[in-house]
């Protein structure tokens, strides 16, 4: 009887010690509380075709290190979004959130409409207590 006590307390502990190490790997509370309205916010003006907008969400780093020209810009203009949807997400090793997104866009001069899957990373910045979209805006143009 001692030892099933025993066996049961062990492993009521080793639980918990897994459950704390997975929650530390992962973002806080506060900082899922921001990430969610956030990615909501990135998610509609993507769906909405709005680049310029969705642009504000790009990591300062990320634009620095890859500014974004005229001619990507333009291109960007030619599609329109018919369809974002997530298809999962994941914390990296990191910390960082990667979401797998599903887009469906509409090239405007042909009417030709293609899905491409694309994966964003978010990147929390403690400093600034926001995220930021590290891996630029989807590349819609994958394999052409």
């Amino acid at each position: 009887m001692m030892l099933r006590r025993l066996f049961q307390a062990a492993l009521v502990l080793s639980l918990l010690v897994a459950a704390g190490a997975s929650a530390a790997d992962g973002p806080s509370r506060s900082q899922r509380a921001k990430l969610v309205p956030t990615q909501a916010a990135y998610t509609a003006a993507v769906r909405w075709s709005d680049f310029e907008a969705a642009e504000g969400f790009l990591d300062p780093v990320y634009l620095q290190a890859h500014p974004l020209g005229d001619l990507q810009r333009q291109r960007y203009q030619q599609v329109q979004v018919s369809g974002y949807r997530e298809r999962g997400s994941s914390v990296a090793a990191d910390g960082n959130v990667e979401r797998r997104m599903e887009i469906s866009v509409i090239n405007r001069n042909t009417q030709a409409e293609r899905t491409v899957v694309v994966t964003e990373r978010w990147r929390w910045d403690a400093e600034g207590k926001r995220w930021w979209q590290a891996g630029g805006l989807p590349d819609l143009w994958q394999g052409q």
